[in-house]
C-alpha cells in the first residue's frame, strides 16, 4: 500500500482553526478537505486511480467546492470573521 504520510492524516494541522487572515483561512479549508479525504482513503494508489473520473465530472468538482466552502465557513466562524 502506498500510504499517505502520518502528517497528512492529521485532521486539524496545529490543532487550531485560528488564522490571521481570510486568505490563510481559505488555505486551511483546502487543507482540511484534503486531510479528510486522506483519512477516508489513505492508499494513494487507490485515491489517484479515481482522479480521472472525478476530475472531469462537473458534479464531483462542485461537490468538492461545497466541502471546502463548508470548511471555510467553520473556520470563519472560529475566527469571528476576522474581527479586530
Amino acid at each position: 500500500m502506498n500510504r499517505v504520510t502520518d502528517e497528512d492524516l492529521v485532521l486539524i494541522p496545529g490543532n487550531s482553526l485560528i488564522t490571521k487572515t481570510p486568505e490563510e483561512g481559505r488555505a486551511l479549508a483546502l487543507t482540511l478537505a484534503r486531510h479528510t479525504i486522506h483519512n477516508i482513503q489513505p492508499d494513494l494508489d487507490v485515491l489517484k486511480s479515481g482522479r480521472l473520473n472525478y476530475s472531469t465530472a462537473p458534479d464531483s468538482l462542485l461537490h468538492a467546492a461545497q466541502i471546502v466552502a463548508l470548511e471555510f465557513r467553520t473556520i470563519a466562524a472560529a475566527n469571528n470573521y476576522w474581527r479586530d
